[in-house]
């Protein structure tokens, strides 16, 4: 007897490693996997210039392509504010008063036709497209419904065969964990074992190399023990704790030289 309604991901056609440089853009979903591949010193950017979160003001930032192999886009909503003096979307209203704007939904075509040439442009990077499960309560749940459709309709037509594909966080929380003890108090944002199954679930697609496995568990390793905090610091036996950590550090550093 099944008690969840689990979700077949398959692998990429190509795998993350670690010389790979990862550019993350969009909602702040992508700031929570961001976060745990930096727990296993993966060389992410994210979000350089403040949380995005409709596909027009990702796009307006996506030149930062060219410093990195791979770009994991993550669209939270297709509502945007367009400036009425300048028909401008907006990333952000600044606190000027809504009277300043106009709210309005982006189509899918209108997504489409923004993105595909940033991916023709960029035809050499790997782009990686998700819809973060995070919902948009203020948009009011049937618009955020409608909302994450568009988003999900526009990247379906995005991907392709190897250049853009699409990794199912929204659906991985919205259908496999489909229980409130996998949010936040705020009963919108994922919890940390919601996180943290999504990133596996992430990693069993993208971080498959064996290479990249092994390298994982020695780095996070260096990650818990820089972390860890003792009760005794002053002791002889933490001092040569951190001798060791210390070491083991500098020995990866010649592997990995971007490690700090």
């Amino acid at each position: 007897m099944s008690f969840t309604t689990p979700i077949t991901i398959p692998r990429s056609p190509w795998p993350i490693r670690y010389q790979d440089r990862i550019l993350m853009l969009g909602s702040c979903f992508a700031d929570n996997i961001a976060r745990k591949l930096s727990e296993y010193y993966f060389r992410v950017t994210v979000n350089p210039t403040g949380t995005l979160y409709n596909p027009v003001s990702v796009a307006r930032h996506v030149d930062l392509l060219r410093e990195h192999e791979v770009a994991i886009i993550t669209f939270g909503t297709a509502w945007v504010y367009e400036d009425i003096q300048t028909g401008l979307v907006v990333d952000n209203c600044r606190k000027r008063p809504a009277s300043d704007f106009l709210r309005r939904r982006l189509t899918v075509e209108e997504i489409v036709n923004l993105w595909q040439p940033i991916i023709h442009r960029y035809a050499d990077r790997r782009f990686i497209f998700t819809v973060s499960p995070i919902r948009h309560i203020k948009d009011g749940l049937h618009e955020n419904q409608l909302s994450k459709a568009i988003l999900l309709l526009a990247i379906e037509k995005l991907i392709n065969n190897d250049a853009a594909i699409y990794f199912p966080s929204y659906e991985l929380l919205q259908d496999e964990l489909r229980d409130y003890r996998f949010y936040a108090s705020d009963m919108l944002h994922p919890s940390e074992t919601a996180v943290e199954y999504i990133f596996e679930r992430f990693a069993d697609t993208f971080l498959y190399d064996t290479d990249t496995r092994e390298s994982m568990r020695s780095l996070h390793q260096l990650y818990l023990d820089r972390r860890h905090r003792p009760l005794h610091p002053e002791s002889e036996e933490y001092q040569q704790f951190q001798a060791q950590t210390e070491l083991r550090a500098r020995q990866l550093r010649q592997q990995f030289p971007w490690l700090n």
